[in-house]
């Protein structure tokens, strides 16, 4: 290559997400420069290098990479890849480092392009929808359990040069990555998949067991509905994606089909390394607290502003507060409280 040094693309937040695009990027020659907190991991990375490990690839790869404290200029593509409850505060850090006619993409989990755009306008946030499977083990390691979707679009639902750029980019790291004019659809798809993992964090039991339950349907079945309803208040048209079927929980969706969805999500989550969710994970072996508030309790906020009723999504959060700080423990006895709850009729409209 000739010419001037193409600017890097700055990940803010090198673990699961963030570190796994960050190595397949910097291994296809992609200018990369990652920045995390935790200065071990920095130190692997650009020193020995990130081992990305599991069934879908094994290698490891060099990458420069900072800490806070060591980051400086302005950038004009920023991945945001923290944790969900994170994203204030990084916002916080990043505006200094954003050019101004840069933007900042989301590649996290839950509705972050909202908090996002209000702190630094719609015109600098881009949408993202990732799910794939992905762990960060510690310093320098990461294991990728799976390949699945990746998602871009701007969030006004206009394509625009840039949209293109960056759909190239995700391209460099799953050749299936998409290009939408309604990455909304898909964010709130994965909302209603990303509550019932939260109900599989509530036990020990892999996401594919709990799935494959007859028992712990209804949960399952009712917490989907509660957030496809609240979409549909706001006007949402949400996607599915890996074995998830949105419209198998829109209101009057008979309860065959929420079932079968259901069994192709456990289907999908058996054949993947990764047995438990990162949320299972921050309370098993972090011990650390979850993303629920901005993951699934954004969800009863929006419901409220909308008057939709969202009993099991409440039930839901407060569990996983109970868990978090060690009020109860992770066990099928937890979850059967939700079970209890979203069998009274007055949980959330039953399928017609």
């Amino acid at each position: 290559m000739t010419g001037a040094p193409q600017e890097p693309v700055l990940i803010w937040g090198a673990g699961a997400i963030g570190g796994t695009i960050g190595a397949y990027w910097a291994r296809a020659g992609v200018p990369v420069l990652l920045v995390d907190i935790v200065r071990e991991h920095v130190e692997a990375c650009r020193t020995t290098g990130l081992v990305i490990e599991g069934p879908v690839d094994n290698f490891t790869q060099v990458i420069p990479a900072k800490t806070l404290d060591e980051l400086t200029g302005t950038y004009s593509r920023i991945v945001l890849a923290v944790k969900a409850p994170a994203t204030e505060a990084a916002l916080d850090a990043l505006g200094r480092h954003l050019s101004p006619d840069g933007y900042v993409l989301s590649a996290q989990n839950g509705l972050n392009e909202i908090a996002i755009s209000e702190r630094l306008g719609a015109a600098r946030t881009m949408g993202c929808f990732v799910n794939f499977g992905a762990d960060w083990l510690g310093p320098g390691r990461i294991i990728r359990g799976n390949r699945a979707s990746v998602v871009v679009g701007e969030i006004d639902g206009q394509t625009r040069e840039r949209t293109r750029a960056m759909h190239r980019l995700l391209q460099v790291f799953e050749p299936n990555a998409e290009l939408t004019d309604n990455i909304w659809g898909y964010l709130w798809g994965k909302l209603a998949y990303g509550a019932m993992l939260f109900a599989t964090a509530l036990t020990d039991d892999s996401i594919s067991a709990n799935f494959d339950d007859p028992a712990r349907f209804i949960a399952f079945d009712r917490l989907a509905r509660e957030v496809m309803l609240v979409a549909a208040a706001r006007k949402v048209k949400p996607v599915g994606f890996s074995g998830f079927d949105p419209a198998a929980f829109f209101p009057g969706a008979p309860e065959a089909r929420s079932r079968a969805s259901v069994a192709e999500l456990a289907e999908f989550n058996r054949h993947s390394a990764k047995t438990h969710s990162g949320i299972w994970r921050d309370l098993a072996v972090r011990k650390r607290k979850t993303e629920i508030d901005p993951q699934i309790g954004i969800i009863a906020r929006l419901a409220r502003e909308s008057g939709v009723e969202t009993p099991a999504i409440r039930t839901l959060v407060d569990l996983i507060h109970d868990v978090e700080d060690g009020r109860r423990p992770r066990s099928f006895a937890t979850l059967k409280i939700l079970i209890d709850a979203c069998n009274s009729p007055s949980t959330v409209a039953l399928p017609s």
